[in-house]
């Protein structure tokens, strides 16, 4: 069975809105080696319209970094399934929309033979945390306090707690920290 990968930046005090941090050469190559190890992505409706254009743009753009460029390859490259009900169509050929039930969607994807699923974003994660189908969380803790934003897990209504197991952990030369956790 394939495995729900949840994955996002935060910051020490659970904010995850991409406003309110930077993301530096090494937290990109961290991201796309992730994205390296699974073969689908899944997003709602407003991170993927955060994630396309942006990063088809990168791969179009010269000047761009090589940790830029290889992140925008790696992202480009994989599946991705949209959760949205007002989104009439996907910006690139390699993205369907769903509009179907989360919950089954989801178990009817790990069931099928592949690698891993990630998904990113706050709704749709906190939905499948919630339904108790993440198996894995990757968080890249930065350095900042940031007072205000979007926290993490934030509105998840969970029915029992939740224990994880920290499975390996990385210092980045900027200070963030990358944690990888597994479900007991």
């Amino acid at each position: 069975m394939r495995n729900v990968i949840y994955a996002i930046n935060t910051t020490l005090d659970g904010c995850v809105d991409h406003t309110k941090q930077s993301v530096d050469d090494e937290q990109l190559a961290y991201f796309t080696q992730l994205m390296r190890d699974v073969d689908l992505q899944v997003f709602g409706r407003k991170t993927y319209q955060l994630m396309v254009p942006y990063w088809p743009e990168v791969l179009k753009d010269q000047s761009a970094t090589k940790a830029d460029t290889e992140f925008a390859r790696a992202f480009c490259s994989i599946n991705k399934i949209v959760f949205s009900r007002s989104l009439d169509s996907a910006e690139d050929g390699n993205t369907r929309i769903v509009r179907g039930n989360l919950h089954d969607e989801i178990l009817r994807l790990k069931k099928e033979p592949g690698k891993s699923i990630l998904v990113g974003g706050v709704s749709v994660p906190s939905q499948l945390i919630e339904l108790g189908l993440v198996d894995e969380y990757r968080f890249v803790v930065g350095p900042i306090v940031a007072g205000e934003g979007t926290r993490l897990l934030e509105g998840v209504n969970l029915r029992e707690r939740l224990q994880l197991k920290l499975v390996e952990s990385k210092i980045l030369k900027s200070g963030c920290v990358a944690l990888r956790y597994l479900k007991q």
